[in-house]
């Protein structure tokens, strides 16, 4: 008898808890001239503070900053935290670490149960690069803790849309693990409810159209239950935040700004259009779309064995809802277009380009991967030509360092200052626990350095004898938004700051140290004052 063939049997998938070790290390390594960083931009100016009153104080209502009903669950995971690593930058830097490296972890559970290990490896690694995300993921802003818990319970949803119905699409622990991770989510940031409101919603829709299956109308039922949940403890903490503050949403200015004031049909369009370029373009996120679109549109006959997609349609249909929930609520909802607010979404959209490529070229779309990460990797460190928050790329640094520069300068030559500046050196200055400044300084606020406020700073020589100014938007040399100046002006608060000599001639001062980097720049100014000496004798 002749031998029996060897059957060669698959290697078992490695378990995910054996991967968060070298998911850490990789962001840890890779972030590791960043994280003594002083804090920077909100960071210092609302969720430290928050975090920091918890942990000296125990109470969930900030004291020392104005209070903006955002949920306390960073806080407490921060606090937390600080009682094991202490109050140093480098500890919370290092469970920012922790949590997105847990946020890709979840990233390659999604891809690895809807599509192969190696789409989800290449999904992963493009999401860690990708400049937004890597900026975000040592910057202790709510986003990042929303982000991770909304991609798990995601992972959770999305594999019950993908499994064989009967299997797992029913299981108790599928409904539980996302009713309580949505829950996280919501409570790290209020706005991480739209994704399962919105899920919720589509499973209502889905209930209607399969009323004729009773099985499946009793599934659909059940998800929009268990995704209507997270609301609970967010509500619970409203009620709780009105009952110590008198406030539902925060106080009045803080909901004007992010929420009513945005309720104009041409700002919301307009709010659209700049969505729409976040998700498809921003910091060279174009890259992948393109290759994308060519890899759709390459003939069938160059591909002759073409695989269809590995992605069920259930699935891609709730990775739809997502997108389009998010596009929309962040087109109305916050005051700033900040990308972080989109940070789940790019994970989702980069596994779809993946996998479209490996389904229509089987042999060269790992050539598509790299030409997107070399794409990625170069937006960490080169700025695009538009105006974009600091915080999507390593620009943030150079913004920081020049901030340490310029308070070490009046640390040195001007300790008793009273400093005219903006936000946020006005908390840089004033609250040494952030990291910039041993002692606080006297500072003189102004929103921002155009032209229209320091006029109105020269109003006033008396109240300030130094100044911190720099640059609070980055401008470009070559700008391709100049088009739309008009109407950022008018909604989102686009300015030009006077440059450091522009600003001494008008307020009387000269200018005693500069520095620029890639773009950002900063200046100390100082003006001599003549202070009337003259003794009355008493009555």
């Amino acid at each position: 008898m002749p031998p029996a063939p060897r059957t060669t049997q698959p290697a078992p998938a490695l378990p995910l808890w054996s991967l968060f070790p070298l998911f850490f290390v990789a962001v840890y390594l890779s972030h590791l001239t960043l994280l003594r960083l002083p804090y920077f931009w909100d960071e210092g100016g609302y969720y430290i503070p928050a975090a920091w009153d918890l942990f000296r104080t125990g109470t969930l209502i900030p004291h020392t900053t104005i209070t903006n009903a955002h949920p306390p669950l960073p806080s407490i995971l921060l606090a937390g935290w600080w009682h094991l690593s202490g109050f140093v930058i480098s500890g919370t830097r290092t469970l920012v670490c922790m949590v997105a490296a847990a946020a890709l972890l979840a990233v390659y559970r999604i891809a690895r149960n809807l599509t192969t290990p190696t789409v989800a490896a290449v999904t992963t690694l493009l999401t860690a690069i990708y400049p937004v995300w890597f900026a975000q993921s040592t910057l202790a802003h709510a986003d990042i803790f929303a982000a991770a818990f909304t991609l798990w319970a995601l992972s959770f949803y999305l594999e019950t849309k993908q499994a064989v119905p009967g299997k797992v699409g029913n299981s108790f622990p599928a409904y539980l693990w996302t009713a309580t991770l949505f829950s996280l989510a919501a409570l790290s940031k209020e706005t991480a409810i739209v994704t399962p409101a919105a899920l919720a919603l589509w499973e209502a829709i889905c209930c209607v159209r399969s009323r004729r299956n009773r099985e499946q109308s009793r599934n659909h039922i059940t998800w929009a239950i268990t995704l209507l949940l997270p609301i609970l403890p967010l509500a619970a903490w409203y009620g709780y935040h009105y009952s110590q503050t008198g406030f539902v949403f925060g106080n009045p200015e803080f909901l004007r700004y992010n929420a009513t004031a945005n309720l104009t049909l041409y700002r919301v369009l307009l709010c659209l259009w700049h969505r729409l370029l976040h998700l498809t373009t921003h910091m060279n996120l174009f890259v992948a779309t393109l290759c994308t679109v060519a890899a759709i549109l390459v003939p069938t006959r160059l591909v002759p064995t073409q695989p269809p997609s590995r992605i069920s349609r259930p699935a891609l249909y709730g990775i739809a809802v997502v997108l389009l929930s998010s596009w929309l609520a962040f087109s109305v909802l916050g005051g700033a277009l900040l990308t972080r607010y989109l940070l789940p979404l790019y994970p989702l959209i980069l596994l779809v380009y993946v996998e479209i490529w490996h389904s229509h070229l089987r042999k060269h779309w790992l050539w598509l991967a790299a030409l997107t990460a070399a794409a990625f990797l170069t937006g960490i460190w080169i700025n695009p030509p538009y105006a974009f928050a600091p915080e999507d790329n390593l620009t943030y640094r150079d913004m920081i360092v020049l901030h340490q520069q310029a308070i070490r300068v009046l640390e040195r030559r001007f300790p008793e200052a009273t400093v005219l500046t903006a936000w946020p050196a006005t908390s840089e200055l004033s609250r040494p626990e952030i990291g910039y400044t041993h002692k606080p300084f006297r500072v003189f606020p102004v929103q921002n350095f155009s032209i229209e406020q320091m006029q109105q700073a020269a109003t006033d020589p008396g109240s300030y004898d130094t100044a911190l100014i720099f640059s609070t938007k980055w401008e470009p040399r070559i700008d391709l938004g100049k088009p739309n100046q008009s109407a950022d002006i008018k909604y989102f608060d686009f300015h030009h700051d006077l440059r450091p000599a522009e600003a001494a001639a008008l307020l009387h001062g000269q200018v005693v140290w500069q520095a620029e980097r890639n773009g950002e720049w900063a200046a100390v100014l100082h003006f001599p004052r003549i202070v009337n000496a003259a003794l009355t004798l008493p009555h």
